[in-house]
């Protein structure tokens, strides 16, 4: 008898050979770029014979793409980076929920909408990166503490304006309450040591170059940096293990509302949440897989094992407008 993951597997596997015969062709709005999601959908073509058509832009247009067609809609799907994405597309009224018991079992609750209108394909640490010259790891602890006199013009951020930055705050919000979550980013605001940065990139960069001793990234930025710099001088450090654990947030995928091929579609985001997709988004992407039955690749692995927040990462969009407040009258640009 099969396990029961083994079992939901093979059910996933089952239903992309029927229902995904509603349709020959599924189509895909991704602000994710096209070398980062074309091995997962040619390996789903190979596999089932339906063809995934994906267009590519950055999210707010996308968004608002699938808005404006309303009832004549050219998309099934809408895959986007971010929890707080994934709730504005839900509160925009352009997704439909759900249910799928192949999702349930694969993806953690706290990786999915609790409304059943998204889940989560592939996750990412947002995390402490330092150098390994001016920095010994046990003087890091938490992200909080980085608002510490320590690291007074030591550290580097990325813009407010990128919503990777705005969903870490909203889960400092959610956990210590807006006057302290403002305390914090006034205290990492006054340790910068330059301004901001357009890019996680740029970030890793300047810590390279001596411009700072530490910032704070998503785990994959580090990861393709350092498959091109391998001596690079940065390391990753995981904060908040002693407590509530490092930020986690993820690529998802959503269901638009007028959907012209939704059983197609579900087949398909079903089989993404399956080993063989996950793999591909773990090997190509150097981030972790949602299924927490699926290892990460082995440069990834590398970096070592951490304890994630576990509060549910909707929590991002939950708060988002709140943070977004915040950070502008912490004078994070």
């Amino acid at each position: 008898m099969l396990a029961p993951k083994r079992l939901l597997t093979a059910l996933a596997l089952t239903l992309i050979g029927t229902t995904a015969q509603a349709a020959d062709e599924v189509v895909v709005y991704s602000s994710r770029i096209d070398e980062l999601i074309k091995p997962v959908f040619d390996a789903y073509t190979q596999e089932t014979g339906v063809k995934i058509k994906f267009i590519t832009d950055k999210e707010a247009p996308l968004m608002q793409r699938i808005k404006a067609e309303g009832e004549n809609a050219t998309a099934d799907l809408l895959l986007t980076v971010d929890a707080g994405n994934l709730w504005q597309a839900e509160q925009m009224g352009i997704l439909q929920p759900f249910t799928s018991p192949v999702i349930d079992a694969n993806i953690p609750r706290q990786y999915r909408a609790s409304s059943h209108a998204w889940t989560g394909l592939s996750l990412r640490a947002r995390t402490i990166a330092y150098s390994t010259a001016r920095v010994k790891p046990g003087e890091l602890t938490t992200y909080e503490a980085l608002a510490d006199k320590q690291w007074e013009g030591r550290l580097c951020l990325r813009t407010a304006k990128k919503v990777y930055n705005q969903s870490l705050t909203a889960t400092l919000i959610e956990t210590h309450g807006e006057a302290k979550a403002e305390e914090i980013i006034k205290g990492w605001v006054n340790n910068l040591s330059t301004d901001v940065f357009s890019d996680d990139v740029a970030v890793l960069e300047a810590i390279n170059a001596g411009q700072c001793d530490v910032g704070i990234v998503n785990t994959y930025y580090y990861g393709r940096l350092h498959k091109q710099k391998p001596d690079l001088g940065v390391k990753l450090f995981w904060p908040n293990q002693a407590d509530r654990g490092v930020h986690v947030n993820l690529s998802g995928i959503g269901l638009t509302k007028h959907a012209p091929h939704p059983a197609a579609a579900k087949a398909l985001v079903e089989w993404m949440t399956t080993a063989p997709a996950q793999k591909i988004f773990a090997d190509v992407n150097q981030e972790f897989p949602a299924n927490p039955a699926v290892a990460p690749s082995a440069e990834v692995a590398g970096w070592g094992k951490f304890t994630a927040d576990s509060l549910p990462v909707e929590v991002a969009g939950k708060r988002q407008a709140q943070a977004i407040r915040l950070m502008d009258r912490a004078g994070w640009n």
